[in-house]
């Protein structure tokens, strides 16, 4: 069974033979389909795949995507979709996973570069607590995936449209990232510092930082 990182590499060399109209059909199918996080990408690649193949030999014939599929690409993804099974919860939990990790890999590596910046200019105090710092992470990791689901909401809201509300989307896309990221923000300066404490210098910070990043790139897997 070839995987579904293959797949999508299959699919977007094949997708060259497209026409410009037949493309634009199937591109906003494939995004609304991959949008879709709870349902088996496997599967989900496995039918665009499918399709895509369908449409070619369509294509080849004198047809349009809208001729072999419909003019509602909206309703035929729906009916896809319904018939594609969920996707299995430890995937799910994986994914979840991998963005905590790299997130917090980014965040250390990050942390560590500006500690060592700013050495240079005074003082730095690599005091950790830990107690907030974990508390921290937690509201990070989930204004980061309510940020993502929103994200995602605006832009299959938009896919099928005659006139693709563009810069609309890219306003609400970042008033929502700047939302979350302002409570992000607000709530780190709010926090107290309490429990226990200890020094973390920026070398370790960035070590630790590229070690967190790495689990992460191996749980995506």
């Amino acid at each position: 069974m070839i995987e579904a990182k293959q797949l999508i590499e299959i699919n977007n060399r094949k997708r060259s033979e497209l026409t410009p109209e037949n493309e634009k059909y199937y591109s906003d199918f494939l995004i609304y389909i991959r949008l879709q996080l709870y349902i088996s990408e496997q599967q989900s690649e496995e039918i665009l795949m499918e399709i895509l193949d369908h449409l070619i030999e369509g294509q080849n014939e004198g047809k349009n995507a809208s001729s072999i599929f419909g003019d509602n690409p909206k309703e035929f993804a729906d009916e896809i979709i319904q018939q594609i099974p969920k996707e299995q919860k430890k995937n799910i939990i994986g994914f979840i996973s991998s963005i905590a990790f790299n997130l917090l890999g980014l965040l250390l590596i990050i942390r560590g570069m500006i500690f060592f910046i700013v050495s240079f200019f005074k003082e730095v105090d690599s005091l950790v607590y830990l107690l907030p710092s974990v508390v921290m992470f937690f509201v990070i990791v989930c204004f980061s995936l309510i940020a993502v689901w929103g994200i995602f909401t605006i832009i299959k809201g938009s896919v099928f449209k005659e006139k693709q509300r563009n810069l609309k989307d890219t306003f609400l896309c970042g008033t929502l990232a700047a939302v979350c990221t302002g409570i992000i923000i607000g709530l780190s300066y709010l926090m107290p510092n309490f429990g226990p404490s200890f020094p973390f210098t920026w070398y370790a910070s960035v070590i630790s930082g590229a070690i967190v990043w790495g689990v992460s790139k191996f749980l995506k897997r």
